[in-house]
């Protein structure tokens, strides 16, 4: 390959890489302004709305789940305190 041809291939390749990185950042600066659109405030005040509705019915949850851990805790000791009691009746 002589030093000309050697040329046109790197500029070719400069000239191709410039061309796909402006591509790549225009699609990319595209994508970037739809993401940022700003979502109307009915929208963010449902969503927020919803959101406490959950984390409410999170906390109602966990006390459920405590309540019966206890019990579940309560009949396991009767359990135990029912075996370990000697078999000496009857």
């Amino acid at each position: 390959m002589d030093r000309y041809t050697a040329l046109v291939a790197m500029t070719a390749l400069i000239t191709g890489s410039i061309m796909i990185a402006t591509v790549a950042q225009a699609i990319a600066s595209s994508i970037g302004k739809r993401r940022k659109q700003a979502m109307p405030d009915a929208a963010v005040d449902r969503i927020e709305e919803r959101l406490s509705r959950i984390e409410q019915a999170v906390d109602a949850i966990s006390v459920e789940v405590e309540r019966i851990s206890e019990g579940q805790r309560f009949t396991t000791k009767l359990l135990s305190d029912r075996q370990a009691e000697p078999a000496t009746r009857g």
